[in-house]
C-alpha cells in the first residue's frame, strides 16, 4: 500500500490547506449574512441595507446624503438609491435643512421608527461589529487580504454598493427617474 503524502496544516504554512478553509469560511460568511438579510426582510418587511439606513437615522438626528453615505461606509449614489426607496414607502422624509437651505436632510419618520423597533440588528451592523472587535492588526490584514482578492477576481473597479441593497429596484427607479425628465 501506497502512504498518502501528508497534507501541511495551515499553522505550519501549508498554502494547500488555505484554500478549503478560506473557500469554507467565505461560505460560512456569506450565508450567514444572506440568513440574516432574508430574516431582515421577513420579520421588519424592508431589506437589509434599508434596515441599515434606518439604523444610522434612529438616533433622531436629520443627515445629509452625504453624511449618511459616511454612516454606512459607501458612496453617495448608493445611500441615495436607498433613501428614495425608503422615502417612497413613508419610512423617512428629506426636507431642507433650516441651517443650510442647500443641504437636503433625511429624517426618519414614526413609521421608520416603528419598523426599526421591531427589527432585527441589520446584517451590515453585526458585520462591522465583528470587525471592529478583532485587533487592530487583524482588521488591517483582513482589509489588505480582501482588497487583493477583489483584485484577483477582477472585482476591485466594481462599485462597493450597500449590502443587499435591491440592485434590480433601483435600476428601475432610475429609469423611471430618467424617462420622467424627458420630454
Amino acid at each position: 500500500m501506497k502512504a498518502r503524502p501528508r497534507r501541511s496544516s495551515p499553522k505550519r504554512g501549508g498554502s494547500a490547506d488555505a484554500i478549503p478553509l478560506a473557500v469554507a469560511a467565505i461560505r460560512r460568511l456569506v450565508r450567514v449574512l444572506r440568513l440574516n438579510a432574508q430574516r431582515t426582510q421577513g420579520v421588519a418587511g424592508v431589506s437589509a441595507a434599508q434596515l441599515f439606513v434606518l439604523e444610522q437615522l434612529g438616533a433622531g438626528q436629520a443627515l445629509s446624503l452625504n453624511e449618511l453615505a459616511a454612516h454606512t461606509l459607501t458612496d453617495r449614489s448608493s445611500v441615495a438609491d436607498v433613501v428614495d426607496r425608503l422615502d417612497a414607502d413613508g419610512l423617512v422624509e428629506r426636507a431642507v435643512d433650516v441651517h443650510d437651505r442647500r443641504r437636503a436632510a433625511v429624517r426618519i419618520t414614526p413609521k421608520g421608527r416603528r419598523v426599526l423597533a421591531r427589527a432585527p440588528q441589520a446584517p451590515t451592523t453585526a458585520l462591522i461589529a465583528a470587525i471592529r472587535s478583532l485587533a487592530p492588526p487583524d482588521r488591517t490584514a483582513l482589509a489588505r487580504s480582501l482588497t487583493r482578492l477583489n483584485v484577483a477576481l477582477g472585482a476591485a473597479g466594481e462599485p462597493a454598493t450597500m449590502l443587499f441593497a435591491d440592485d434590480n429596484g433601483m435600476r428601475s427607479r432610475r429609469r423611471r427617474r430618467s424617462s420622467k425628465a424627458a420630454p
